[in-house]
């Protein structure tokens, strides 16, 4: 007897149609998932110590950057039209209409931050990865597990050429943003 065998492929999906299913409400309202590489991955759930470091991320930019930049908080980022993720926290060069007729793309992040607790392991290989090679200038990956803010600059093909890891007193002056200066304290209070 024979059998005809048939390879096991992945049905990878593009922005278009990954769109297309969230405005079908295929997924829950309450779902985290992102596109990655053609992928939908689900995120982990995003605990109070997790939120709570958000926040406070965003209120310290909030007065820190005025008209310089827009601030997104887990926004769509349009990378290609195979990932659109969902970064915790991105710096984006001003836009009249706010991007109400368009995702960002790379070429808008002044700085991305990702807050990583459960997800530290991604954080700190894939998605550091996936920024990388779609050339985000300034990662700053909040991590909360070694209570510290490991900083990625320069680019180049899928990995950074430059990385600090920062601590409760440091300080550091944004790449893009040259006039503004952060002290670690103020991030990683207790």
């Amino acid at each position: 007897m024979i059998t005809a065998t048939s390879a096991v492929r992945k049905h990878l999906t593009d922005v278009q149609e990954w769109q297309r299913l969230g405005e079908a409400n295929i997924f829950a309202p309450t779902a985290r998932i992102e596109l990655i590489e053609g992928e939908i991955l689900d995120m982990a759930p995003i605990g109070f110590y997790h939120a709570g470091h958000l926040k406070r991320l965003n209120k310290l930019f909030t007065r820190l950057v005025g008209d310089q930049a827009i601030i997104g908080i887990q926004d769509p980022l349009q990378l290609s039209n195979l990932s659109e993720p969902e970064p915790d926290f991105m710096l984006l060069r001003p836009e009249p209409d706010f991007y109400t007729s368009r995702h960002p793309n790379a070429e808008d992040v002044l700085l991305l931050i990702e807050v990583a607790d459960s997800s530290l392991d991604y954080d700190q290989n894939e998605k550091l990865r996936l920024y990388a090679r779609y050339n985000i200038g300034e990662y700053w990956l909040l991590n909360l597990n070694d209570y510290c803010l490991e900083v990625y600059r320069q680019p180049y093909k899928d990995l950074y050429q430059q990385k600090m890891t920062l601590h409760r007193g440091d300080n550091i002056t944004l790449s893009q943003l040259t006039n503004i200066t952060i002290n670690l304290s103020d991030i990683l209070s207790a």
